[in-house]
């Protein structure tokens, strides 16, 4: 997704959540700061979707969740408000008190790049998610090659990296029971129809 400040006043977390819950559109909030989500690219719909159709699939009676881009994350050591591409939950949902439409609870997120969120996405957000107790796994997900970044933690502070660039390798997870190939994450995409 393009991120986009939309204002210069600074909100509490109340007067953004109010907004957003009357809003057609979505928006993170980032320390104070409301950023404006637009729309993704088709390349960047179908990753997504091919990732959260093979998840839910796999996932079906068993005790995990996938949510797909709409499901807001409640982040509060670092004060965020985001919507992840791709998020699962093991067990139970956990809520922000006081409210039944924000986790705070994903053991795997995964997103999506765009060259505007490129260099978020890998570090101030992958900082801010670490911040959150269950998280243990993280894909960054190029749209416009084949080209995949893979973390999974070890323990309290440290994590794995592995990269996938080739159609016929296997991306496994490590915090759930779950595989895809590349050539499947990537189904459909047209890598010179489109710059984001």
């Amino acid at each position: 997704m393009i991120l986009q400040v939309e204002h210069q006043k600074v909100y509490t977390p109340d007067e953004y959540l109010d907004l957003e819950v009357n809003s057609d559109l979505r928006h993170e909030y980032i320390d104070g700061e409301i950023v404006n989500m637009t729309g993704g690219t088709p390349n960047h719909n179908q990753i997504a979707g091919n990732l959260y159709a093979a998840l839910n699939f796999a996932l079906k009676r068993q005790p995990y969740r996938v949510f797909v881009t709409d499901q807001r994350l409640w982040i509060p050591r670092k004060t965020i408000y985001t919507y992840p591409d791709i998020m699962v939950v093991s067990g139970d949902l956990q809520f922000q008190e006081g409210r039944q439409d924000t986790i705070l609870n994903p053991v795997f997120i995964a997103e999506v790049l765009s060259p505007s969120t490129r260099s978020y996405d890998k570090t101030d957000k992958f900082s801010a998610y670490r911040t959150i107790s269950t998280f243990q796994e993280y894909l960054l997900i190029e749209q416009s090659q084949i080209h995949v970044e893979h973390y999974v933690k070890n323990d309290r502070k440290r994590w794995t990296f592995s990269e996938y660039d080739e159609a016929e390798e296997v991306i496994a997870l490590n915090s759930i029971d779950f595989q895809i190939f590349l050539t499947d994450l990537y189904d459909k995409v047209e890598f010179d129809s489109e710059v984001d």
